[in-house]
């Protein structure tokens, strides 16, 4: 089966995704949107870096919605506030078309019913399906560490551990101000109110209460406990210079509070490079479950050889959880959807 599919957005993750499309037998690429004015006119295969298509990217969204298509890639850059792309996603969804997205919305219902209420209302409008996927959020705790599980007769505690090298990100933007590289350490406070804070909360809170809500767990609330580490000496970073002194790395920690206790911890480090203490090796990933038994997974993933391209492990993998995610999403009935996760640990309070 053939499965018509629209990507929404060319950055780095985007493009990748637009590419996986281009390339996949059984996806045909049918509309393309962007946000940039110099890609706006320009053929999907053009801005792909692939022979031409015949679809040409445009930045209005009444092109999109006009559009016959099955499902939605939606993959533009996170912004502040976390519920920035809402309403986007909302009219796609309502138009008829499935929509899977990259940037949280994992579950919508931890911000309350009226908050899910809008994603659902558009789904049984148009009859669509919604899904989240990706990395993590989307795959590690969702998926390895949620099934891992499974062998448990009792489960004590889940931790997941994230440490990402941002030292080669391109972007300066994204690397000094939403990822806060270079920051003052005296003005970057990350348990503080502000966009940064409600956009990463926003995220990976949800994470924490689907995991809670898949092993049948009641979520009381969900706790933060971030720190920063400072650069030794001067780090000289793709996307510009971090001076020593200044933040260079981030630890994002969040615990989920179950029958009062910290069952569930989802910690993401943003570091710039491995000169840093602590950080001189890391895994990727590293999932720590207690209970009986105890499981230790490291997970990594490793830069492909000989593509020819400049693209990176974590945009290739991006891509793969996205578009391995189109039939099921495409079959699902309207909603939000919920993969499913065979036989996991069951609480039983």
């Amino acid at each position: 089966m053939t499965y018509r599919v629209i990507q929404w957005a060319t950055g780095s993750m985007g493009k990748t995704c637009l590419r996986a499309v281009i390339d996949h037998p059984d996806l045909e690429l049918v509309g393309l949107f962007v946000y940039s004015d110099r890609k706006i006119g320009r053929d999907a295969g053009e801005i792909a870096r692939r022979p031409p298509t015949g679809v040409i990217a445009t930045s209005k969204m009444e092109d999109i919605l006009a559009l016959d298509a099955d499902v939605v890639i939606h993959a533009p850059r996170i912004q502040f506030p976390y519920r920035h792309h809402n309403k986007d996603m909302c009219r796609l969804l309502a138009s008829g078309k499935n929509l899977i997205t990259i940037n949280g919305h994992s579950f919508p219902a931890y911000h309350g019913s009226a908050y899910a209420a809008d994603f659902e209302q558009a789904c049984e409008q148009g009859n669509a399906s919604f899904f989240s996927t990706g990395l993590n959020p989307g795959f590690v705790m969702e998926k390895i560490a949620a099934a891992a599980t499974g062998i448990c007769t009792s489960l004590e505690s889940i931790y997941v551990r994230e440490v990402f090298d941002v030292s080669s990100a391109p972007d300066h933007d994204y690397v000094f101000n939403v990822c806060g590289m270079g920051s003052d350490p005296d003005k970057l406070d990350l348990t503080a109110a502000g966009p940064v804070t409600e956009l990463m909360t926003g995220m990976y809170a949800e994470v924490l209460a689907l995991i809670a809500f898949r092993l049948g767990m009641t979520l009381e609330r969900v706790e933060s406990d971030h720190s920063v580490l400072l650069a030794p000496a001067d780090i000289q970073a793709r996307a510009g210079i971090v001076r020593a002194g200044t933040v260079a790395a981030t630890n994002w920690c969040w615990h989920a509070i179950i029958r009062g206790q910290r069952l569930i911890t989802l910690s993401v480090n943003w570091i710039m490079g491995n000169t840093l203490p602590g950080f001189e090796t890391f895994d990727h990933w590293k999932i720590v479950i207690r209970g009986k038994p105890g499981i230790d997974i490291a997970m990594n993933i490793v830069e492909p050889e000989n593509t020819g391209e400049k693209t990176r492990a974590e945009q290739y993998a991006v891509a793969g959880s996205v578009i391995n995610a189109i039939p099921e999403v495409c079959a699902a009935p309207a909603g939000i959807f919920h993969f499913p996760l065979f036989a996991p640990y069951r609480a039983r309070f």
